[in-house]
């Protein structure tokens, strides 16, 4: 995906009319929508398109946002090319395969194991409520699917999101560790706030466009594996440096 297929700059949006706001507990010190699209503004231009999330089919997708739980994406791709190798990157191959073989494979994402058990899990809900279609899963109203893939062993809020927004194309935001970070380091948030108040924070001050939540959740993961880090922040190459409530002293 290129960025012009989003925007050239964030600008189209900003002439668009405000999103009906949803019901919220977020605090009312967080960003306005303006703040919020100038800071996807100054990381595009810094970064370009991240063409995100690499997956060839829909299900690979589906299967990355599990794997990558608690793990970097170096090690998820192991375990995905092991999958593809074997031909196992459908559900129903993921259904047939032995507990103990799929773990074996996936080794490389850490947790191997409980990760096994995940996949086959949704697999087991795929076929039990869709009747194993990808199609007829997706065509679930957003919310009524949230909470469905929450009922499923192994999948929280963040792969649920995930899974909804780049396999499913529907209009939720993705919130992470790295968004958590970024907000409080700017003062946009205190720290309490649940994972649902910061999701429902973006989708109530943003245009409801996947492809907009999609480049600005693969913006934010880039910002903060490269500059704002847990420990050692580079605060000085930083494209959200202008955005900090006090510019950060440069060290001599």
């Amino acid at each position: 995906m290129s960025a012009s297929r989003i925007l050239p700059t964030a600008a189209p949006f900003r002439n668009m009319p405000a999103p009906a706001r949803r019901k919220s507990h977020a605090p009312p010190s967080l960003a306005t929508r303006s703040q919020l699209l100038s800071y996807f503004d100054a990381m595009l231009a810094a970064y370009g398109s991240q063409s995100w999330w690499p997956g060839r089919t829909r299900f690979e997708i589906i299967v990355g946002a599990i794997l990558t739980q608690n793990t970097s994406w170096t090690n998820v791709e192991r375990a995905i090319a092991n999958l593809r190798h074997e031909r196992l990157l459908s559900a129903s191959a993921i259904e047939r395969i032995p507990l103990a073989r799929l773990a074996a494979l996936i080794r490389s994402s850490g947790y191997f194991r409980q990760k096994a058990r995940k996949l086959k899990a949704f697999v087991a809900f795929l076929r039990d409520q869709y009747r194993g279609s990808l199609n007829r899963m997706f065509s679930t109203p957003t919310l009524r699917l949230r909470e469905q893939l929450l009922s499923v062993h192994g999948i929280g809020p963040e792969t649920a999101d995930a899974i909804l927004l780049y396999a499913g194309q529907n209009p939720v935001f993705v919130v992470d560790a790295y968004t958590r970070r970024i907000l409080q380091r700017h003062n946009l948030a205190h720290g309490q706030e649940s994972y649902d108040e910061i999701r429902e924070f973006f989708e109530s001050n943003l245009p409801a466009d996947p492809a907009l939540f999609n480049e600005y959740h693969a913006l934010i993961v880039h910002t903060g594996k490269h500059f704002c880090r847990k420990r050692e922040p580079d605060c000085t190459r930083c494209p959200l440096r202008p955005f900090l409530p006090v510019p950060p002293v440069t060290p001599p």
